[in-house]
Parts: C-alpha cells; sequence; structure tokens
C-alpha cells in the first residue's frame, strides 16, 4: 500500500506511527498540538466530537490498513492513540502542565488496559479492535486527570 493512499496517511497519523521504536507514543506526541488548536478553537466539546469523529474515521482507515498489512493490529496504526489522547485531553485546561499530565496518563492507561480496555484488545479484531481497547482506556486517564487538576485548583 502506497504511503499516500488516504487509509495509510490517516491509520499512522501523517507518518508519526512509522517512527522508530515506541510508534503509540509517538503517535499521542503528535496528537497534543491538534488537540492544542481544536480545543482553542471549539472548547472541550468540540475536542470530544472530533475525537468521536477520527475514531469513526479511524475505524475506517484501520480496517483498510488491516486488511492489506494481514497483521491484527499493527504497531504503525497510531489514529487510535489520537483519538483517544484528544478524549482524554477533553478534561485538561489548555495548559502545558496538564497536556503533558494527561499525555503521560494517556499512555500509562493505553500501556496497562484495564478492562474493558483489555478485552477489546482480546476480543475486538479489525479496525474496530485497533480503535476500541484504545478509545476505552481512555477514561481511566481522563478520570486521573480531572481528578488532579481539582485537586491543584
Amino acid at each position: 500500500m502506497s504511503f499516500w493512499q488516504p487509509a495509510v496517511l490517516f491509520a499512522t497519523w501523517f507518518g508519526s506511527g512509522l517512527l522508530p521504536k515506541a510508534p503509540g507514543t509517538w503517535g499521542s506526541l503528535a496528537a497534543l498540538p491538534f488537540a492544542w488548536v481544536i480545543q482553542r478553537e471549539t472548547g472541550a466539546i468540540g475536542l470530544v466530537v472530533a475525537a468521536f469523529i477520527l475514531f469513526l474515521a479511524g475505524w475506517w482507515a484501520s480496517t483498510i490498513y488491516v486488511r492489506h498489512s494481514q497483521e491484527e493490529d499493527p504497531r504503525s496504526i497510531v489514529i487510535d492513540e489520537v483519538a483517544a489522547q484528544w478524549l482524554v485531553l477533553a478534561v485538561a485546561p489548555l495548559s502545558l502542565l496538564y497536556y503533558g499530565l494527561g499525555f503521560l496518563l494517556f499512555r500509562a492507561a493505553d500501556i496497562i488496559k484495564p478492562f474493558p480496555a483489555n478485552w477489546a484488545d482480546r476480543e475486538l479484531h479489525g479496525g474496530l479492535g485497533v480503535m476500541a481497547d484504545d478509545m476505552l482506556a481512555a477514561p481511566y486517564a481522563m478520570i486521573a486527570l480531572w481528578a488532579i487538576a481539582q485537586a491543584l485548583a
């Protein structure tokens, strides 16, 4: 598949998933500036809406990418991290500190995969499986980030 095919561009979040070592971390990091602009322009609700639109686009792109790669969940697909990272950041104040905390908390939740994210990772397949586990891990990071923000306020 060509890198310039729309499904590949979206699935790899414009190539960030093709970077060496820890593609999920690169994808989450690449999500941050986009989230900042979306939140600044549309607020938290806009970021949530954007995350769910990206979830749908990611489902489509990941389905195509998985089919062509013949891998269950290729590491180079990072659009799932981007959508979930945006969801986490919807509870963050527009601040470098909170965006950094949101990034770290989401990476931890994505790696640990608490229930039901671990279930989705095992049981769901194709593009939906790629996208669902991260979106189900995101609320854990959201709750932790919200609680930290409340404690520091």
